[in-house]
């Protein structure tokens, strides 16, 4: 197309990287280049050495810079947030419109990922290992835990332990919305082991969240927000950035 010759040499490997990075996202281009190299190394065993030379790097450190679009960032969720849809939906007898609520919050409070609250879209990556299970909860006065049994960070396996206190002080209550949640699950779905289970028996997938999510919020707020949100709450409270993470 452009008669190159074929021999991916660092020239070659640095015109490549000006070409794509007009086409694609430049800091994708990284990736790239990482799987053509991996393929390319059988045949052409110096092709490594093209790829870290002092030109190649050089040429995508200035495609990066000259290139790139803004990082779009989500924002956070906020208390006030919060409130808005505690008031729209508290009154409702909806099954789903508890669960929605319930999710929302613990993962506000809880800083946890939606990933850990619902499921993904794809089934072929949908799994009961990553379900927390109702069993493994434990509700007192003050507080409402529960065994995660897949964590990102976790190294042995074991999982981790998420803990949502009770606040009847605070503006935003989540075990108050934790504990109707449950009283409602426990009362339609008695021998289900799901944790978190939708009008209809089924984990909530992402795209469940997401739909609930819109009709509060619009693209600026993701699944993410609760987590972010729930760590700037936590920073605004003047709690150490050290327990936050």
């Amino acid at each position: 197309l452009h008669n190159r010759p074929v021999e991916p040499t660092e020239d070659t490997l640095s015109f490549f990287v000006v070409w794509l990075s007009h086409y694609i996202e430049p800091r994708s281009v990284d990736s790239y280049l990482s799987g053509i190299v991996n393929r390319l190394e059988t045949h052409f065993p110096h092709v490594r050495e093209a790829r870290k030379s002092l030109l190649v790097t050089r040429t995508l450190k200035g495609c990066k810079r000259r290139l790139s679009k803004p990082i779009q960032r989500k924002l956070p969720l906020t208390v006030d947030d919060l409130e808005r849809v505690i008031n729209a939906l508290s009154a409702s007898d909806a099954y789903n419109d508890g669960l929605f609520l319930a999710l929302l919050v613990t993962g506000f409070k809880t800083l946890q990922r939606l990933a850990e609250l619902c499921w993904p879209n794809a089934k072929k990556h949908q799994s009961y290992r990553k379900v927390p299970l109702r069993h493994s909860l434990v509700l007192t006065d003050t507080s409402a835990s529960y065994t995660l049994p897949h964590h990102k960070t976790g190294t042995s396996g074991e999982g981790c332990e998420i803990l949502l206190l009770g606040e009847p002080e605070g503006r935003v209550d989540g075990l108050d919305i934790f504990r109707r949640y449950v009283s409602a699950r426990d009362r339609v779905f008695v021998h289900h082991p799901q944790l978190w289970i939708t009008a209809d028996g089924n984990v909530p997938t992402r795209a469940w969240f997401m739909r609930y999510l819109r009709r509060f919020f619009p693209p600026t707020i993701s699944g993410h927000s609760m987590r972010a949100g729930g760590a700037t709450a936590l920073a605004g409270n003047g709690v150490a950035p050290a327990l936050i993470q």
